[in-house]
Parts: C-alpha cells; structure tokens; sequence
C-alpha cells in the first residue's frame, strides 16, 4: 500500500500546467522570466568587453 501511495502522489505531479506567461510570449509574463535575458546579455557584454583589448 505505501508504494502505490508513494506512486500516486509522484505521479500526481506530472498533472501540474503552468498558467500561460512563462517566457516573453503569451498573453502575459513574469519580470523574472526575462532575468534569463539579462544574464546572458550581461556576459555577452563582458566577453566582448574582455575580448576587445586582445
């Protein structure tokens, strides 16, 4: 019995829909959806900045 509870309850989960918005399209989004962005653009930034002066 406790591991078909244990089954359950881990496959219960999988039902779980995030609401629309994740990400920067779809009728609505998070601002820490775009810190993804803003890292990336960041060492983007810096690689450049670094690689220059070489």
């Amino acid at each position: 019995m406790k591991k078909l509870a244990t089954l359950f309850i881990a496959t219960a989960a999988a039902q779980a829909m995030a609401h629309d918005g994740h990400g920067l399209s779809g009728s609505h989004w998070h601002s820490t959806d775009a810190w993804g962005f803003v890292v990336f653009g960041a060492m983007a930034l810096a690689a450049w900045f670094i690689g220059r002066g070489k």
